[in-house]
Protein backbone atom coordinates (compact mmCIF):
# COMPACT_ATOMS: atom_id res chain seq x y z
CA UNK A 1 0.00 0.00 0.00
CA UNK A 2 2.71 2.73 1.17
CA UNK A 3 5.11 3.59 -1.96
CA UNK A 4 7.76 5.16 0.16
CA UNK A 5 8.19 8.86 1.87
CA UNK A 6 7.12 11.68 -0.42
CA UNK A 7 6.63 14.76 1.55
CA UNK A 8 7.82 16.87 4.27
CA UNK A 9 5.32 20.09 4.72
CA UNK A 10 6.00 22.41 6.76
CA UNK A 11 3.10 25.25 7.63
CA UNK A 12 4.65 29.09 7.18
CA UNK A 13 2.31 32.02 8.46
CA UNK A 14 3.77 34.36 5.17
CA UNK A 15 3.80 32.12 2.33
CA UNK A 16 5.69 34.71 -0.11
CA UNK A 17 8.39 35.43 2.38
CA UNK A 18 8.92 30.90 3.07
CA UNK A 19 9.08 30.59 -0.99
CA UNK A 20 11.65 33.48 -1.25
CA UNK A 21 13.86 31.34 1.63
CA UNK A 22 13.24 27.74 0.23
CA UNK A 23 14.25 29.08 -3.16
CA UNK A 24 17.19 30.50 -1.86
CA UNK A 25 18.56 27.36 -0.12
CA UNK A 26 17.34 24.57 -2.25
CA UNK A 27 19.04 26.80 -5.81
CA UNK A 28 15.73 26.35 -7.57
CA UNK A 29 12.36 27.25 -7.55
CA UNK A 30 9.14 25.45 -6.68
CA UNK A 31 7.44 23.10 -9.21
CA UNK A 32 4.06 23.74 -7.88
CA UNK A 33 3.07 27.05 -6.99
CA UNK A 34 -0.60 27.28 -5.65
CA UNK A 35 -1.77 30.07 -3.09
CA UNK A 36 -2.93 27.07 -0.81
CA UNK A 37 0.34 24.76 -1.34
CA UNK A 38 3.92 25.09 -2.66
CA UNK A 39 5.93 21.77 -3.75
CA UNK A 40 10.11 21.63 -4.60
CA UNK A 41 11.13 18.51 -6.10
CA UNK A 42 14.20 17.86 -3.81
CA UNK A 43 16.07 15.14 -5.29
CA UNK A 44 13.13 13.02 -5.34
CA UNK A 45 11.39 13.89 -2.63
CA UNK A 46 9.04 16.93 -1.58
CA UNK A 47 9.60 19.97 0.68
CA UNK A 48 5.88 21.55 0.68
CA UNK A 49 4.99 24.93 1.93
CA UNK A 50 1.57 24.89 3.42
CA UNK A 51 -0.27 28.56 4.66
CA UNK A 52 -1.52 28.77 8.19
CA UNK A 53 -2.54 31.38 9.99
CA UNK A 54 -1.32 30.66 13.19
CA UNK A 55 2.41 30.24 14.28
CA UNK A 56 3.39 26.37 13.91
CA UNK A 57 6.87 26.11 14.19
CA UNK A 58 8.64 22.58 14.58
CA UNK A 59 5.64 21.14 13.05
CA UNK A 60 6.02 19.10 9.90
CA UNK A 61 3.58 16.66 8.10
CA UNK A 62 5.22 13.98 6.16
CA UNK A 63 2.75 12.40 3.55
CA UNK A 64 3.54 8.92 2.47
CA UNK A 65 2.85 8.06 -1.30
CA UNK A 66 0.16 6.21 -2.21
CA UNK A 67 -2.03 5.67 -5.66
CA UNK A 68 -4.91 5.82 -4.46
CA UNK A 69 -5.84 7.75 -1.49
CA UNK A 70 -9.36 7.08 -1.06
CA UNK A 71 -8.66 3.37 -0.76
CA UNK A 72 -5.40 4.21 1.31
CA UNK A 73 -7.66 6.43 3.68
CA UNK A 74 -10.36 3.82 3.93
CA UNK A 75 -7.78 1.08 4.96
CA UNK A 76 -5.95 3.82 7.44
CA UNK A 77 -8.81 3.52 9.79
CA UNK A 78 -9.67 -0.06 9.23
CA UNK A 79 -5.98 -0.48 10.86
CA UNK A 80 -7.17 1.48 14.09
CA UNK A 81 -5.79 4.89 12.45
CA UNK A 82 -8.43 7.68 13.77
CA UNK A 83 -10.08 10.35 11.24
CA UNK A 84 -7.90 13.66 11.33
CA UNK A 85 -8.49 15.21 7.77
CA UNK A 86 -10.57 13.69 5.47
CA UNK A 87 -9.05 12.88 1.59
CA UNK A 88 -9.04 16.37 -0.66
CA UNK A 89 -8.38 17.33 -3.65
CA UNK A 90 -6.11 20.32 -3.52
CA UNK A 91 -5.60 20.44 -7.12
CA UNK A 92 -4.37 19.44 -10.44
CA UNK A 93 -5.58 15.59 -9.22
CA UNK A 94 -3.29 15.58 -5.98
CA UNK A 95 -5.28 14.29 -3.29
CA UNK A 96 -4.19 14.61 0.73
CA UNK A 97 -5.49 12.70 3.80
CA UNK A 98 -4.36 12.54 7.24
CA UNK A 99 -4.76 9.64 10.10
CA UNK A 100 -3.70 9.87 13.91
CA UNK A 101 -2.00 6.60 14.55
CA UNK A 102 -2.84 4.82 17.42
CA UNK A 103 -0.09 6.50 19.30
CA UNK A 104 -0.90 9.94 18.44
CA UNK A 105 0.99 10.96 15.44
CA UNK A 106 -0.15 12.58 12.45
CA UNK A 107 0.38 10.46 9.40
CA UNK A 108 -0.30 11.60 5.87
CA UNK A 109 -0.80 9.62 2.50
CA UNK A 110 -0.52 11.78 -0.58
CA UNK A 111 -1.55 11.06 -4.49
CA UNK A 112 0.43 13.02 -6.34
CA UNK A 113 0.13 12.29 -10.30
CA UNK A 114 2.55 15.21 -11.22
CA UNK A 115 5.20 13.92 -8.93
CA UNK A 116 7.45 11.29 -10.61
CA UNK A 117 10.69 10.31 -8.44
CA UNK A 118 13.94 10.73 -11.44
Amino acid sequence: MILGLRTAAYHVEDLERAKRWYTAILGHGPYFDEPFYVGYNVSGYELGLLPSESDKAESVTVYWGVENAEQSFQKLLELGGIRHEDVQDVGGGIKVATVKDPFGNVFGIIENPHFKLE
